[in-house]
């Protein structure tokens, strides 16, 4: 038997796990979603036996601005959900002089094609049913329910969600789903969310298991598991920042640094890579080998060396058809990380977008380091090594 501690804590649980300003920000989304709706459904000119708005619209806005990654609250559960509903309830009002026979078939109908069309969306069955509730058998509604008032209010508020989910709530709405079958994949490449232990996949038959809906999808239980996996491994390894692990003195050169002076430096020293900063150090692009090669042309009678040879050397004339800068050749489009970032952060960067050293910026974005793939091994490793020291010694103990 329930307690009353118990029934207290049941009653208590939050549904959504929403901050209040994110709270706030759907009830106004709501809002001005179904004004929206009922003012240019009654300026498109409905008749005074049809309602301008369908009630249903209501509880599709719950689920348009509060679980807008649902696979219910998608484009097509919501406008194949609420019209076949409106088809199936009109029908179901104009065969069948029972109140009662005739709402049962109107859900049940209803609901079945929603999930036969893989269009559920839960309002729908309430939309079915109003045909039969609104007007009394004499006086039936007929199929241009479906258009007017139902198909304007769909329209405007599809709109409404997808500007209001993507501007104002950047929310990633519509969710488009991964493809995940690897029949369709003409390459062998080995795709981000498989090179971890569990992939989209293996969630996807877990859930097909569970033979039961769970309002989430494949794609966001992925992220919120990886997302978990980090929350641990930070609470597991403590609080290691990138100031504690990069290496401080790095060369860096500038925009107009001479490629041939970038080349001899990167050279000696041994580098694969050096940030290109400005005169406040903040990083404007990297320079690694392969900006040196992706501009080289091998004619038919010179050899690779003796063109890369040709290409870094500076140009004595005053006008050149090559690069001469290292701002003509570096990569601009470069990610840095704070200094105050958590180790665990770096770990997809490298190792899903294959990153190799990543530049390191204080809180005013400027250059503070660098850290490199063996860095990060080497932080990881001895970390590990020092957890595993201190178990032993407190066995023995």
């Amino acid at each position: 038997m329930m307690t009353a501690q118990q029934f207290f804590r049941f009653i208590t649980v939050d549904p959504v796990n929403l901050s209040l300003k994110a709270k706030l920000l759907s009830v106004l989304a709501s809002f001005v979603a179904i004004l929206l709706v009922a003012w240019v459904t009654q300026k498109s000119g409905v008749g005074a036996a049809y309602p301008i708005i369908v009630a249903s619209m209501g509880a599709s806005a719950v689920i348009l601005f509060i679980l807008p990654s649902s696979p219910l609250a998608q484009p097509w559960p919501l406008v194949g959900g609420q019209m076949v509903s409106a088809v199936i309830g009109i029908a179901c009002a104009h065969m069948h002089t029972n109140t009662a026979f005739a709402s049962g078939c109107a859900v049940g109908g209803s609901i079945l094609a929603m999930l036969l069309l893989r269009c559920l969306h839960p309002p729908g069955a309430a939309t079915a049913l109003t045909p039969i509730m609104a007007t009394d058998p004499a006086n039936l509604m007929d199929y241009s329910f479906v258009l007017l008032p139902v198909g304007i209010n769909v329209a405007v508020l599809l709109v409404v969600a997808i500007a209001i989910n993507r501007w104002v709530l950047r929310y990633d709405y519509p969710t488009v789903p991964d493809q995940a079958d690897n029949k369709q994949h003409k390459h062998n490449i080995i795709q981000p969310s498989q090179r971890t232990g569990i992939s989209e996949r293996d969630l996807e038959k877990a859930l097909e298991s569970r033979n039961m809906f769970m309002d989430v999808s494949a794609a966001d239980l992925s992220k919120l598991f990886t997302a978990a996996q980090l929350q641990s491994f930070k609470r597991y390894q403590g609080n290691i920042t990138c100031a504690d692990i990069m290496v401080k003195n790095i060369l860096t050169v500038e925009y107009g640094t001479e490629v041939e002076d970038a080349w001899k430096m990167m050279q000696g020293e041994k580098l694969k890579a050096m940030p290109v900063i400005d005169k406040a150090r903040r990083v404007i692009g990297i320079i690694t080998w392969n900006d040196f090669f992706k501009f080289l042309n091998v004619a038919a009678n010179t050899s690779f060396q003796q063109s890369f040879r040709a290409f870094i050397r500076r140009t004595p004339d005053v006008s050149t058809d090559k690069p001469e800068a290292v701002g003509h050749i570096m990569t601009s489009s470069v990610s840095v990380v704070p200094e105050t970032t958590h180790i665990a952060d770096l770990i997809p960067l490298m190792s899903n977008q294959g990153y190799r050293q990543i530049p390191i910026v204080n809180n005013e974005n400027r250059l503070v380091g660098m850290v490199y793939q063996a860095n990060l091994i080497a932080a990881l490793y001895n970390e590990r090594s020092l957890k595993l020291a201190d178990d032993a010694s407190g066995e023995t103990i």
